[in-house]
This record gives structure tokens, C-alpha cells and sequence, in this order.
């Protein structure tokens, strides 16, 4: 890890990146394409330590409240954070201004902060996502080895559902030739069911791989899944977007369990959800009142 001094936070859309790089080791990570421009090893974690002062003053200077997301480029709970807790004093914040929060992980450590959330949605608005691509066990291991498995993100999400925080599932990506069947689709389906989550969010199901990102997925091809790396090439060459061959049957599966269990699919209506402030008006007692009690 390396500590910088970050000129700003939040973005043009208030999201938020509290570290840069990733030591959960997936395979497919997008985030490590030449694109993103990052100018050290991508495992050497870019940490921004003074995010919660940044923060404070972003929030402060805000006329409007808004939902703040924070998960998109990089976990927030990667395994520094247990040393650094850059979420958890960025998650007092956002309560303490009165902000929402949409968050994203694939890690059980967001359990840790899970009072901080419910306060949160308590007092305005807190969804919780959960990316998922893999329902077998031992292949989730393989794909993203340094993080939550499956089923231990869908008991996240459970424990979440049963606080009153709404959860979220990016269904993606799905990987040709290993993991795009529908058994693997229907596994994540009936954790999805079980766990009450309010929607998906789902594009097509597939992979996107540019430079940089595609050739440390084929070096994992090659230890992993001999012979996989040839079909891709073959099949894809460099393409950007590689879709499933079954990717039209597979999406109408989706959309035909979401609509039956009323699981938001749609990905502008669920996108909509998430942006979207609920300021919870707060019901006042007479002991609130006095601010005293009669025992």
C-alpha cells in the first residue's frame, strides 16, 4: 500500500473511490485496464487518506442532500480497510449530514459496519449491493479468490434484508465457456429470491475485456481452465463486448423470475431507485418532547 493526499472525492455524480487498486484478485476485474491510467502495481493499493476530511467538506457545502455512492471502481471493503476504516468514517459522515448511501462489495466485512447502515437507512436511505457471478463454490474460488464466496455474500444480504436495508445484485459479468449456463444463472436466481433483494442490475450476460484487463485473464485462463483462452481468441479476438451464445435465452430467464418474485430488472428503473433521496420524517414522542422520561 501507498498513502496519498487526494486533491478531491466526490465525483461530478457523488461517487466516491476511497482506495485505488484491488486485492481481491478476480480475474475479469475491468478496473485493471490501461485506461484508467493507474501508474502503480495494482495490487499496491492507492490509499486516500485524507477522504474523510474531503468528504466532510464536500457534504457540508452541499445545498441539496443526494444519495453518496461509493463501490463502483474500487471495493470498499478490500482487506486494507479493516486497518484504515476510510468507510467507516466516511459512513459517520454521511449519516451525520444526512445523506443516502448506495454502497457496493463483494465482501462479507461490510457486516462490520452494519449498526452505522442501518442508521443510515433509518434516517434516510441505504442500499446495499452485491456483485455475483458465480453460484458453485469451488469455481467462485477460482474466479474471485481473495473474497466472500457466494453463498457468505448472500448471507450478507440476508442479514441486510432482515435489518430493513434494501439489496441489490449486479448480476455480472458471466464468463463464456465457464460459467454461463442456466443452472448457474438459477442458483444465483434462488439466493436471489430467498435473500428478499429488491433488484438486479444486469446489462447482458457476458464479459467486457480491454487492454490490460484481457491479458491478465488469459494468463488465469491458462492456470485455471486449459485450453479456455483459445476459444475466447477465437471466438471474440479482441473484441470489447463478448456476449454468452446463449445470452438471449439466459435474460429471459432472468426477466421471467425477477417479474414472478417482483425483483426490480430493469436497469433504468433500478439505477433510478438508487439515486433516487428518501428523507425519512422522523415520528416525534411526547419523551423526544420533554427529553426526559417518567421512570
Amino acid at each position: 500500500m501507498h498513502e496519498v493526499m487526494a486533491k478531491g472525492i466526490l465525483s461530478a455524480k457523488n461517487g466516491m473511490n476511497l482506495y485505488r487498486g484491488c486485492t481481491h484478485g478476480c480475474i475479469y476485474c475491468d478496473a485493471r485496464s490501461k485506461c484508467y491510467q493507474m501508474n502503480h502495481a495494482f495490487e499496491d493499493i492507492e490509499v486516500k487518506v485524507n477522504a474523510p476530511e474531503l468528504l466532510e467538506k464536500a457534504l457540508r457545502s452541499k445545498r441539496k442532500k443526494c444519495m453518496i455512492g461509493t463501490g463502483a471502481m474500487s471495493d470498499p471493503y478490500i482487506h486494507l480497510e479493516e486497518k484504515c476504516n476510510l468507510t467507516g468514517k466516511c459512513l459517520e459522515l454521511i449519516h451525520d449530514y444526512d445523506f443516502g448511501l448506495a454502497i457496493q462489495t463483494k465482501s462479507s466485512r461490510i457486516l462490520r459496519d452494519l449498526e452505522q447502515l442501518r442508521k443510515i437507512n433509518n434516517k434516510t436511505k441505504c442500499v446495499v449491493q452485491m456483485t455475483v457471478t458465480t453460484y458453485d463454490e469451488e469455481t467462485c474460488k477460482i474466479v474471485e479468490p481473495n473474497v466472500s464466496t457466494t453463498k457468505e455474500r448472500f448471507e450478507v444480504l440476508e442479514i441486510m434484508g432482515d435489518n430493513g436495508i434494501p439489496t441489490v445484485v449486479w448480476l455480472d459479468p458471466i464468463l463464456p465457456f465457464i460459467n454461463d449456463t442456466e443452472e448457474n444463472l438459477r442458483g444465483i436466481l434462488d439466493y436471489c429470491i430467498k435473500a428478499k433483494i429488491k433488484g438486479v442490475v444486469c446489462f447482458s450476460l457476458g464479459l467486457t475485456l480491454r487492454e490490460g484487463n484481457r491479458e491478465y485473464f488469459y494468463g488465469k485462463l491458462d492456470q485455471s481452465f486449459p485450453g479456455v483462452k483459445e476459444k475466447y481468441i477465437k471466438k471474440y479476438g479482441n473484441a470489447y463486448e463478448l456476449p454468452c451464445d446463449n445470452n438471449q435465452y439466459l435474460m429471459k430467464v432472468l426477466r421471467n423470475e425477477c417479474e414472478k418474485h417482483g425483483i426490480m430488472h430493469h436497469t433504468g428503473q433500478v439505477f433510478s431507485y438508487m439515486s433516487k433521496m428518501e428523507e425519512k420524517t422522523r415520528q416525534i414522542s411526547l419523551l423526544d418532547l420533554m427529553g426526559e422520561s417518567f421512570i
